[in-house]
């Protein structure tokens, strides 16, 4: 136990959004910290990269980002670093319009009606269009058995088969449930865990009107998440030392040291928010760390493909955002609309398929042609842009088994959204994650 605040200094390894969460919920309560970055910017994935076109410089976000009105403590966050929601997001009441490669509805989800929550969601489904009017009564029984077992179930199972077990038939399941999972897990159905994408379910229809809402990014990320973030950190004297990878942390009398730079940092507590492929190389010196390498040793991962495409300036959809289906491409989003980037287009293709074997620029082609397809309005790009991510997040299987944030040495976190045991691989998972090691770290001085 630490009497005094001022006697805890803390090692955060890694400045993603799991350790800037961290940082920031010390920071509040006056507890000094240390970031060490392996990089020379902040914000992990959720961050904003440069990409060049005839001498034009374009900020593009390292992958299209959907946030829910349920992801409270991402809300809370930003509220207390300064970011006012109206600026940052164009918050939307759920709505699903998928449309078919040939230009033609598929199907229609829209929570917004003056009915009073939970009714409104009631009768967004019951009013939703594609589907038969058996099938949507089955989809509204189905809402009501979960809301009733409190969105729970004895035993995990892949998604595929639960939702068979409830009698949601394929034309539902394609439509409304496959797109939500790829969309919230990032997993394929017939691999993502029941209880995971049950708990996202909970939290989105569970709680209030607004939880199902989607927030969509009105800026790029950095200038939503890291950079405000940061200069937070900044007022709390919080330090963030970028470049600094941190190559040995060992036990010492003070508590830990951490090796960066050829330079030793003395430390009462260690938060390690990296990637589990880099916490395996940092515990090298903790052996009873084993059981939980081993277990990300059976993690395997799930891609996030973003393919950016350019049009002529005049170009707009009728939406900020619209799915598609029978596709490659699932979710279209209008930056233009989104964030004032007038005519350029985001493609998201989540998760494992086909699309892998595609080289990046038969990818691009391949999306390009999709959209043409359905938009007919939508000519040749000018420019395209495809990011990549193989290992965006862990593949949220059936029954994974996570590590925890404590490990058994005391004073010695994990953080990252792959701790978070009921959520996925998400900014809000991060972000709780980091907020449950800072608690742990704030409990030492009770």
């Amino acid at each position: 136990m630490f009497k005094d605040k001022n006697k805890i200094h803390v090692a955060i390894v890694g400045g993603g959004l799991a350790g800037l969460s961290a940082a920031a919920a010390l920071a509040e309560k006056g507890i000094p910290a240390t970031i060490f970055e392996a990089g020379m910017q902040l914000g992990g994935r959720a961050r904003s990269v440069s990409v060049e076109f005839n001498s034009q410089i374009v900020k593009v976000d390292n992958g299209q980002h959907i946030l829910l009105g349920a992801y409270h403590e991402t809300l809370k966050l930003l509220e207390k670093v300064g970011v006012p929601e109206e600026l940052a997001f164009l918050r939307m009441p759920m709505s699903m319009n998928l449309i078919t490669q040939t230009g033609l509805s598929a199907f229609k989800l829209e929570t917004s009606n003056p009915f009073p929550y939970p009714f409104n969601q009631l009768v967004g489904f019951l009013c939703c269009k594609g589907l038969s009017i058996k099938e949507r009564i089955s989809v509204v029984t189905f809402m009501l058995r979960l809301k009733q077992s409190d969105y729970t179930i004895p035993h995990d199972k892949p998604l595929n088969r639960h939702l068979i077990k409830e009698q949601q038939s394929s034309n539902v399941i394609k439509l409304l449930w496959e797109p939500l999972c790829l969309a919230a897990l990032n997993t394929p159905m017939h691999l993502a865990s029941s209880k995971v994408f049950l708990n996202v379910l909970k939290d989105a229809f569970s709680t209030h009107k607004n939880s199902s809402d989607f927030l969509l990014p009105k800026l790029d990320l950095s200038q939503i998440l890291s950079i405000p973030i940061a200069r937070y950190l900044n007022t709390k004297k919080i330090k963030a030392l970028l470049g600094h990878r941190v190559n040995e942390i060992k036990k010492s009398e003070q508590g830990f040291s951490v090796l960066a730079r050829n330079e030793l940092h003395e430390v009462t507590h260690v938060i390690l928010a990296t990637s589990p492929a880099r916490l395996k190389k940092l515990v090298v010196d903790f052996p009873n760390l084993a059981s939980f390498t081993k277990q990300i040793d059976k993690f395997h991962y799930q891609p996030i493909y973003t393919v950016y495409l350019q049009y002529p300036s005049n170009t707009t959809l009728s939406k900020p955002m619209v799915g598609l289906t029978g596709t490659y491409s699932q979710w279209v989003f209008d930056r233009g609309i989104l964030c004032g980037q007038n005519g350029l287009i985001a493609v998201i293709i989540s998760a494992e398929g086909k699309h892998q074997a595609l080289t990046q620029e038969a990818l691009a082609l391949k999306v390009a042609q999709e959209l043409h397809h359905a938009f007919p309005n939508l000519v040749k790009p000018l420019w395209h842009r495809v990011i990549a991510e193989k290992r965006a997040t862990f593949s949220c299987d059936v029954n994974l088994h996570r590590p925890t944030n404590l490990s058994p040495y005391p004073n010695l976190l994990i953080a990252g959204d792959y701790t978070y045991a009921d959520y996925p691989s998400t900014i809000e998972g991060a972000v709780r994650s980091g907020i449950s090691c800072a608690d742990y770290v704030m409990a030492d001085l009770i």
